[in-house]
C-alpha cells in the first residue's frame, strides 16, 4: 500500500482472530527497502531540477537521502537521515552549498551514498540501487588484496563503495561496471557523476529502471519517469538491461550494448511504482488498472460498490468497479497529513497504533453495505489487520478481498523487496507450515491456481483474516495486464522463476 513503508503485516496475529499463538506469531517488519536515484546535466545551474527530482523518488525509501554536485573540480556533497522527517525539510537548508551544472541524488534505504571517490579513472561520484547477495564474499575478496573500506554503514560495509571499490579495479569505467555486473548476486543499477558528463548502467537483467529526459536546459536520468515531468523535460531514452550509456549536454552515447535478457521486477506495475511513471513503455496507473479489470472479468459475487486500500490498490479498484459496472466509493480514506510516511516508531505497539490511524472508516459509506475492498498484496495488508474487524464494527454487511496478484510465495533475491531473505516472513509460508508440517512442501501446488492446495491455502488465509471471501489475481492476469511477455518480468516471488538467480 504505497506508500506505507516500514509498517507491520498484523492481521495475523491472535488478537484479530488469526493463528493460534502457539500455531501462528506474525508480528513481523516487513518493509519495503528499495531507493531511488535522479540525475541532471544542465546548461545553467542543476541544483533547482536536482533537488526537486530526488524528492519525486521519496516513496521508495525512509532512511537516507544524498545528493552531490559537480563543479570546477570540486564536489559538493551531503548526506542526510531523513527516517522521521521528509527530504525537503533536510535539504533546503543545504541547497546554498551546492554549485555546479552536474549533479546526482539518491533516496535510499540501505547505505549513506552518494560515493566520492579519488582513483585512477578520475574523480567521481556514485549513488545506486542495488542489493549485493554475496557481500561479504566480495568484501573478503577486496580485503585480501589489501584493499580498504572507509564509509561503513552502522558498522558494516557500505554496498554502494563495494560497487565504487570493483569499479576502480576496471581499466576503464565500462571494465569497471563490468566487474560489478559479473561478480555481483542480486541486482546493482548506478549513476556514476564524472569530471566531464553522466554514466548510467542498468542492472544487467533490468530488474530496477533508468529512464533519461531531455528538455531545453539538457538532460535528466532517474528511476521514476514522474520525477521530471513537472520539470519540463520529456522521456526521450530508456536504458536496457545491462546497457551503460554516458550523458551530456551533446547527448546520449552508448558506452555498452544491452543484454538480450530481461527481467524487470513485476512489482513495479503492482505496488512500489508511482502511478504517473512509465517503465518500458508502460504506465503504472494503466496496469493497475488492467490488474482490477482483470480481477472483475472472472468475479461475480454480489456487491454495493468497489473501494481501495489505498494507495496503491486505487488504480486496481477503479478497473474492476468499470469492468463490473459497480460503484467506485472510498469506504476507507488515508490521513497522511500529521502521519508522514517516514514517521514510524521504534516501539512495535506504536507502530500497529500509527498504522491504524492512517486509515479512517467512512461509517456512512459503510453501513450495511457489501464491499469489495482492492489492495496490491496480501503481505503488504498492514491495514487490513484489525481494519477488518473496524469495517464489520462500522457496519458492513459482507466484506470482500481482492489482491491484484499471486499470493507472494517465495522471498526476492535481486531486490530488497519485502525484506524476506527468511521465507517465513511471508505469511503464505506460515499457512503451508500449518497444513503440511513443512513450508516448502509441495510449493509448486501452492504456486498452480488449479490445485487443491493453493484453494486450500486461499481458504486458510480467507479464515484467519475473517474476511467474506478472498481472492488473487493470477499470474497470468498480471502479465496481460502489465502487457509484456512473461520472460521479460521477473516473477520470483510468485513462482520462483528468474534469471541470473544464484
Amino acid at each position: 500500500m504505497l506508500p506505507n513503508l516500514g509498517e507491520i503485516l498484523y492481521f495475523c496475529s491472535p488478537s484479530t482472530g488469526g493463528f493460534p499463538a502457539d500455531v501462528f506469531v506474525f508480528i513481523t517488519l516487513i518493509e519495503l527497502i528499495m531507493g531511488g536515484f535522479f540525475g541532471t546535466i544542465s546548461k545553467h545551474s542543476c541544483v533547482k531540477d536536482l533537488f526537486y527530482g530526488v524528492d519525486y523518488h521519496s516513496h521508495l525509501g525512509t532512511k537516507r537521502a544524498g545528493m552531490v554536485t559537480y563543479d570546477n573540480g570540486l564536489f559538493h556533497r551531503s548526506i542526510h537521515d531523513i527516517e522521521n522527517s521528509y527530504f525537503r525539510t533536510k535539504f533546503t537548508e543545504d541547497l546554498g552549498k551546492f554549485v555546479g551544472n552536474t549533479g546526482i541524488g539518491v533516496i535510499s534505504d540501505t547505505d549513506a551514498q552518494p560515493i566520492v571517490v579519488n582513483s585512477h579513472l578520475g574523480k567521481f561520484a556514485l549513488c545506486s540501487v542495488a542489493k549485493i547477495n554475496n557481500l561479504d564474499e566480495l568484501v573478503n575478496q577486496c580485503l585480501s588484496s589489501r584493499l580498504h573500506f572507509a564509509e561503513l554503514s552502522s558498522g558494516a560495509t557500505n554496498p554502494t563503495e563495494l560497487a565504487a571499490l570493483l569499479i576502480t579495479q576496471g581499466e576503464d569505467f565500462v571494465d569497471g561496471i563490468t566487474k560489478v555486473y559479473n561478480k555481483v548476486k542480486g541486482s546493482c543499477s548506478m549513476l556514476i557523476l564524472t569530471e566531464d558528463g553522466i554514466i548510467a548502467a542498468r542492472d544487467r537483467y533490468g530488474r530496477t529502471p533508468i529512464v533519461i529526459g531531455h528538455g531545453d536546459e539538457g538532460y535528466v536520468l532517474a528511476s521514476e519517469s514522474h520525477s521530471f515531468i513537472n520539470l519540463d523535460y520529456t522521456t526521450c531514452y530508456n536504458v536496457a538491461p545491462g546497457e551503460i550509456v554516458k550523458v551530456t549536454l551533446d547527448g546520449v552515447q552508448q558506452l555498452l550494448p544491452p543484454n538480450p535478457k530481461r527481467q524487470v521486477c513485476s512489482f513495479l506495475w503492482i505496488y512500489y511504482g508511482y502511478p504517473a511513471s512509465d517503465y518500458e513503455g508502460v504506465n503504472v496507473e494503466e496496469a493497475r488498472y488492467n490488474e482490477g479489470r482483470e480481477m472483475g472479468k472472472h468475479d461475480y459475487i454480489d456487491i454495493d460498490y468497489v473501494s481501495a486500500i489505498p494507495d496503491s490498490g486505487i488504480g486496481m479498484a477503479l478497473g474492476y468497479s468499470n469492468v463490473r459496472k459497480v460503484p467506485y466509493l472510498r469506504g476507507v480514506v488515508k490521513y497522511t497529513p500529521t502521519w508522514s510516511r517516514s514517521f514510524m516508531p521504534v516501539n512495535q505497539t506504536q507502530r500497529e497504533h500509527v498504522a491504524k490511524m492512517k486509515l479512517i472508516p467512512n461509517r456512512a459509506l459503510l453501513n450495511g453495505k457489501k464491499v469489495a475492498f482492492c489492495d496490491d498484496s496480501i503481505v503488504r495488508g498492514t491495514q487490513l489487520r484489525d481494519n477488518v474487524k473496524m469495517l464489520y464494527d462500522f457496519g458492513a454487511e459482507e466484506v470482500h478481498v481482492r489482491i491484484s496478484c499471486p499470493p507472494l510465495l517465495y522471498g526476492c533475491p535481486f531486490l530488497n523487496f519485502s525484506a524476506s531473505k527468511n521465507v517465513m516472513e511471508l505469511v503464505t509460508r506460515r499457512c503451508i507450515k500449518e497444513m503440511e508440517g513443512d513450508d516448502n512442501r509441495n510449493i509448486e501446488r501452492y504456486c498452480d491456481p488449479t490445485s487443491q492446495e493453493y484453494a486450500n491455502l486461499v481458504e486458510l488465509l480467507r479464515k484467519h483474516i475473517g474476511v467474506d471471501t478472498l481472492k488473487f489475481n493470477t499470474l497470468g492476469s498480471v502479465v496481460n495486464a502489465i502487457g509484456l511477455p512473461k520472460c521479460d518480468l521477473c516473477t520470483h516471488c510468485f513462482d520462483g522463476s528468474s534469471y541470473g538467480h544464484e
